[in-house]
């Protein structure tokens, strides 16, 4: 069954921390993205951790393999559950990764943005993009043959993925929204039970809860929605 992981996109870790103290066991899984980590660093992943929480670090590590294996080293010795790394940044690049972590982290390769057209890809890519499925299923190949655990992309490729490299690898799907909600800056989005309908193991959410009036009632209904799904 998905599992919902609540995105703690906010400037600072009191700010965060008061949100999943509001929150209680409503979520026990938490994303710490760049801006918070950057502004806060590990000492919000400890508190997370005395709160008996989970953590997805969203870092999208991509750089040369040696940078890249010190930094999955580092996040081992965290004790995050989740890690981040752009498929693009290479076969060599990933499996330095996962030759250098540790204990229960895994490695997950973000493959398109979700802010990203196929208009926008093909302007990175510096060629025509047809198709954002047939771009995503390439980086996930990439990422299966360097021997990570998943794949981070949209709700929208998460069913090709799931028919393409079946139930042992990990799928996680950002961009997810209420029917109610806005799609602020992504593009490529979906309801929590759509997101489950396709296959999704984890659904990542932020917004749609945490800029909620009532954060409680919003995690209710993302929580009613995947049921459905």
């Amino acid at each position: 069954m998905a599992q919902l992981i609540l995105a703690l996109d906010t400037p600072t870790a009191d700010e965060a921390l008061r949100l999943v103290d509001r929150i209680g066991g409503g979520a026990d899984f938490y994303k710490v993205g760049l801006e918070l980590y950057t502004r806060a660093g590990p000492s919000v992943v400890d508190a997370l951790h005395t709160r008996k929480k989970r953590v997805f670090l969203d870092l999208k590590l991509h750089d040369i393999p040696n940078t890249v294996a010190g930094a999955v080293a580092a996040a081992s010795d965290l004790g995050v559950d989740l890690l981040t790394l752009h498929a693009a940044g290479g076969r060599a690049m990933l499996e330095a990764a996962r030759q250098a972590r540790r204990g229960r982290l895994a490695l997950l390769g973000v493959t398109v943005l979700t802010s990203l057209s196929a208009e926008d890809l093909g302007v990175v890519w510096g060629r025509v993009v047809t198709g954002l499925t047939t771009e995503v299923v390439r980086l996930a190949t990439t990422v299966k043959d360097a021997g990570l655990a998943g794949v981070v992309s949209a709700p929208a490729e998460v069913a090709s993925l799931r028919a393409r490299f079946g139930s042992d690898f990990l799928l996680v799907a950002p961009g997810i929204r209420l029917p109610e909600s806005e799609r602020g800056d992504q593009k490529r989005v979906a309801t929590p039970g759509e997101a489950v309908r396709s296959g999704a193991d984890y659904l990542v959410v932020g917004r749609a809860v945490t800029a909620a009036p009532d954060p409680l009632r919003a995690l209710d209904a993302v929580h009613a929605d995947m049921a459905r799904g």
